[in-house]
């Protein structure tokens, strides 16, 4: 049986509640962060950190522990579960003041609620995914304009994956007047004439962690970047696609809305990325 953290206290996941009351629950007035565990040690914890951070603020909420608190709860959630390959989930509210209200409780008086659990995922950095891609559809994006805040509305983008399940797909990008925003829990990506291509940051997307190392070790690697939309026609007609998220890393692309991409097995660029990513995130992991 896991160890959960509820606020402040450890506890098996069969005693953890919250109240019926809180604004996670009844409005998903909350944030979240997910962070990889590889070999037992933290992915990217400083990046995942720092925009759950920038969530709280978005959303005018009191940080309910500092970073080095944060950083302890982790391992100390890795240490009494025994994870060596798998994730840590990170949920943020705004807590509960005891009935339901449109207006804020006062933070004063109501404290966040703030809740960790694990989940173990053994051959995580070795996913069979990786080796043959996945398929993806496309999708409106009726989503709320502030996706660049990580919250837990996530109704839609799941909506999303049972779409492209139904479809016989493994997820789905969403489209916006006409252009790719990102997938469903994912960032989107394109490889054309050797250059990867997405999407530039803005309220549109979410500031991927996973984005953010990936193209850096991109440039790094002297891979050429550019950061602008694309359509699904042009994400068809290119040499290779790929996704990266917290829980993939670089998964690539080899179908989009039936198309396959090159010859429909992944590609180098995203096959490389994904090495990279492994080798240089194992580096610096805590």
């Amino acid at each position: 049986m896991r160890t959960v953290y509820v606020n402040g206290e450890y506890m098996p996941e069969n005693e953890a509640s919250v109240s019926i009351f809180d604004r996670g629950f009844l409005m998903a007035d909350g944030v979240y962060e997910v962070t990889s565990v590889l070999g037992g040690k933290l992915i990217d914890f400083e990046g995942h950190a720092v925009r759950l951070q920038r969530s709280l603020d978005a959303l005018d909420m009191r940080s309910p522990i500092d970073r080095e608190d944060l950083l302890e709860v982790h391992r100390e959630l890795v240490r009494r579960n025994g994870i060596d390959e798998g994730m840590i989930y990170l949920q943020v509210t705004r807590g509960s003041a005891g009935d339901r209200d449109f207006v804020f409780p006062d933070p004063e008086t109501t404290a966040p609620t703030v809740v960790l659990f694990t989940q173990a995922k053994p051959g995580l950095a070795h996913s069979p995914a990786a080796k043959k891609g996945m398929k993806v559809i496309s999708i409106e994006d009726i989503r709320w304009g502030r996706r660049d805040i990580k919250t837990v509305q996530l109704l839609y983008p799941s909506m999303g994956k049972m779409m492209a399940k139904k479809a016989g797909a493994d997820d789905a990008w969403m489209i916006e007047d006409g252009y790719v925003t990102e997938g469903t829990s994912n960032n989107a990506y394109i490889v054309k004439d050797g250059k990867i291509i997405t999407r530039e940051l803005s309220n549109d997307i979410l500031h991927g962690i996973t984005r953010a190392a990936v193209l850096r070790f991109a440039e790094e690697a002297q891979m050429q970047v550019e950061e602008r939309n694309f359509t699904i026609e042009e994400a068809q007609a290119a040499e290779e696609a790929f996704i990266t998220s917290a829980s993939t890393f670089v998964m690539p692309v080899v179908e989009i809305d039936g198309v396959a991409l090159g010859d429909g097995t992944p590609g180098p660029v995203a096959t490389r990325l994904r090495e990279i990513y492994l080798e240089e995130s194992l580096k610096a992991a805590v």
